[in-house]
């Protein structure tokens, strides 16, 4: 499903300059890049998954 973000008009610009400088294919790339990077750098990707085993260490799932 594709999303549709809003940022201003600067903030694209400056995006824009990076795809161009690092190469990327695009800038729907380079957004999803930096936010798969943050959400890795936050520990997100793994908050679920620890939810649920302290949730089965505590017998509420199986």
């Amino acid at each position: 499903m594709a999303s549709k973000i809003t940022i201003s008009d600067e903030l694209r610009e400056r995006a824009q300059r990076a795809v161009d400088a690092l190469g990327y294919s695009s800038l729907d790339e380079f957004v999803a890049h930096c936010i798969e990077q943050e959400i890795s750098r936050q520990g997100l990707d793994d908050a679920d998954d620890q939810v649920a085993d302290q949730l089965r260490g505590l017998g509420y799932l199986e």
